[in-house]
């Protein structure tokens, strides 16, 4: 499948091109191997999580994943920490550590969560979402934190496309039609325990994903104790 033709429709033309290591790995992902391979929407005591960065690796590395991301809202400090401490550690088959990040944006006139991954997380495009507090203005357009994401490099997904006010087969063309490159496929609406991605929906965005060419992720958006859990 080819990555996204749409991305850059609505780009600007110094775009940064993607990560092409982490496209394999998005490509890899499926419901069997998440949480416990992949998992792209971690939180951190950086934002709105209670693990500590350090922590968080301990938790990756008893879990065995092989790639992950630190997904903290509007700030990258998380994924610079983690990195450092999983960069000190002697231990063998280290995962990797993706940088990553949570943006809320305004699209089709309601709150969504746009992730980006792989990106140079000092790139002077990502000041406005640095901040640690949500943009406001132009810069939360979905529009535009989709163009500035682009042009650091990222990745972009939108995150859980159906816990919005508006439905996902309204959210998801939309968000395509801005250069998306991703869907959150893989999500556990509703906090099950064990987490398990909720079936209906996964079919419903996985079939939008196949529409429109998307690669699809997969996190367990954790913001508690455990990794493998929401809450």
């Amino acid at each position: 499948m080819p990555l996204a033709t749409h991305v850059g429709r609505s780009s600007p033309p110094n775009i940064s091109k993607p990560n092409p290591d982490l496209v394999a790995v998005f490509r890899r992902i499926n419901a069997q191997n998440c949480p416990h391979l992949y998992n792209f929407h971690l939180h951190t005591t950086a934002s709105d999580g209670q693990l500590s960065p350090e922590t968080l690796v301990d938790q990756a590395l008893d879990v065995g994943l092989i790639d992950f991301a630190i997904t903290d809202h509007h700030s990258v400090e998380g994924y610079f920490a983690a990195q450092a401490d999983l960069n000190q550690r002697d231990v063998p088959c280290k995962p990797r550590i993706w940088s990553g990040i949570e943006i809320t944006a305004s699209l089709l006139d309601v709150e969504v969560h746009i992730l980006g991954f792989g990106f140079n997380a000092t790139h002077p495009a990502l000041e406005p979402y640095l901040q640690g507090t949500a943009p406001t203005g132009t810069a939360a357009t979905a529009k535009i934190v989709i163009q500035q994401l682009h042009q650091a490099g990222a990745i972009t997904v939108l995150a859980h496309p159906a816990r919005y006010k508006r439905p996902a087969t309204e959210l998801i063309p939309a968000a395509v039609e801005l250069g998306i490159a991703g869907v959150e496929t893989y999500y556990a609406y509703g906090n099950p325990h064990p987490w398990v991605p909720t079936p209906h929906t996964t079919d419903l965005v996985g079939g939008f994903a196949q529409r429109y060419g998307l690669l699809e992720t997969c996190g367990t958006d954790t913001h508690g104790l455990n990794i493998l859990g929401r809450i």
